[in-house]
């Protein structure tokens, strides 16, 4: 028809460069037959490429601040035991206590911590360690009973144990810095829950106080069991508290700093650390703050 052949002329022109339509419309990038919507989008390119790029932009942090954002020291405030009032703030770094939560890296750690404890001493007698002759006890033929060898068969009584367990070391290995990382990410998790308690002074009750005063003081901040159990960490190994707690165990656990795991870190409701004691566990980021 002569309708179409002349919009297969047009559309033809447009298509090359020397053609009748190559004017304006070649710069823009449209032609005549191009839809209307198309066409909005080819004069509006250039200026959304320029928003964006405006749009990435960021400011420069460092002159406003004297850290650089991912070096940010992050403020935790401490409290005075066993009244609980503030104290002051304490800046530690944000590689111990903003670490990304890492669940496979807790596992790994905690396993190998299980590992490590395992005893590895059960022990049974085989076959060839139980004491006697060797030899056969019946002939193989004539007696009508049963074909049996010697007496240190595993189906015979006082014989040996059939694959009993020998001593063996169950330990695992894993790398000192993923062992590492797996504390900064315990502490950090325990960090960003607000069940992480840093005391200023020393976690202590006076001299000769029975275990009712501990457990009074752990109920009056709500350390008690209806919101969980505690593990406090010092410093200093004071038996007499040690053995004050021993008693409580229902509602907090003591331990030593140098005693404490990953597994301690994850295993009670909240923290409560001795600042003093927090070196093994808690590294100060400015050595301003050491006592």
């Amino acid at each position: 028809m002569p309708g179409s052949e002349a919009f297969r002329a047009l559309r033809l022109l447009s298509r090359t460069s020397g053609g009748l339509l190559s004017g304006s419309e070649a710069v823009t990038g449209y032609s005549l037959l191009t839809p209307y919507s198309q066409q909005r989008r080819c004069l509006t390119r250039s200026m959304a490429t320029e928003a964006q790029a405006n749009a990435l932009s960021t400011p420069d942090l460092s002159k406003t601040s004297p850290f650089a954002p991912w070096d940010a020291p992050v403020q935790v405030m401490t409290y005075n035991f066993p009244s609980m009032e503030p104290t002051r703030l304490v800046e530690y770094s944000q590689k111990q206590l903003q670490m990304p939560i890492r669940k496979d890296i807790l596992h790994r750690a905690v396993i190998y911590e299980g590992d490590m404890t395992r005893q590895g001493t059960a022990s049974t007698k085989w076959r060839g360690d139980v004491h006697g002759s060797h030899r056969k006890l019946m002939a193989q033929k004539g007696s009508g009973r049963a074909r049996v060898g010697h007496k240190q068969s595993p189906i015979r009584v006082g014989g040996g144990v059939a694959h009993g367990p020998h001593p063996r070391d169950f330990s695992t290995g894993l790398p000192a810095k993923l062992y590492d990382q797996a504390w900064r990410i315990a502490l950090s998790y325990r960090f960003a829950r607000g069940e992480l308690i840093v005391i200023d002074n020393n976690i202590a009750i006076p001299s000769k106080s029975t275990p009712f005063l501990m457990e009074r003081i752990l109920k009056e901040h709500g350390w008690n069991t209806k919101k969980g159990r505690s593990t406090l960490i010092t410093a200093d190994f004071d038996e007499e508290l040690f053995d004050t707690m021993d008693k409580l165990k229902r509602f907090a656990t003591l331990r030593d700093s140098s005693e404490v795991d990953v597994k301690n870190l994850l295993e009670t409701e909240r923290l409560i650390i001795e600042k003093r004691g927090a070196g093994p566990v808690l590294p100060v980021a400015l050595a301003g703050f050491e006592e």
